[in-house]
């Protein structure tokens, strides 16, 4: 074997053996990286349920069941109940407002003396109110109280106007949302 071919063989064998070890480094690089992102310790993620229980979904107040006049104030009673995995803010709002007396019937929500929302019917839309400033706990219902009443002064001009409604209801979670963000 000539020098020339016994410096060759050298360097093909020293290139080998350098591609074998690089190979090995870089699967023992990619093992450890692979562990590394599967097994890190005490990083647990979970997801909540939000879910609230209006009324059990029955009207707060049934159509024809008072014809309202000038100077009447109708109280009616409903709850609102967290089933949700956590504590939550929550909005109450009117949506599919209708009728005349939207513009017309004051309505002020109650939490025992102390006022959430009050305005008329067709400003209690889901932009225009916010969230209530106590949290609604775990597994807490708070009864609550709607008031309606028909201003003395809207006078005559308000016979034969109708109000119709949907009460909603919107929650979120406490945590991690200090700004009471809703979507």
């Amino acid at each position: 074997m000539s020098a020339n071919q016994n410096t060759t063989s050298k360097k093909l064998t020293a290139s080998i053996v350098t591609v074998i070890v690089l190979a090995i480094c870089l699967c023992i690089t990619t093992f450890a990286l692979i562990w590394a992102t599967v097994s890190v310790e005490n990083n647990l993620f979970h997801t909540g349920i939000v879910k609230i229980n209006l009324n059990d979904g029955k009207p707060v107040i049934e159509e024809h069941e008072f014809l309202f006049e000038p100077g009447m104030t109708v109280k009616k009673d409903f709850f609102i109940e967290n089933q949700s995995t956590w504590d939550v803010y929550y909005k109450l709002y009117f949506t599919d407002v209708e009728g005349g007396l939207a513009d017309v019937l004051d309505i002020t929500v109650k939490d025992g003396e102390k006022i959430l929302y009050s305005g008329k019917a067709s400003d209690l839309t889901r932009e225009n109110v916010g969230a209530a400033n106590d949290v609604l706990k775990l597994n807490e219902r708070r009864n609550l109280t709607v008031y309606f009443h028909f201003p003395e002064e809207a006078g005559n001009s308000t016979q034969n106007l109708v109000l119709t409604f949907s009460m909603s209801a919107d929650a979120v979670q406490t945590k991690n949302n200090p700004n009471k963000l809703f979507n």
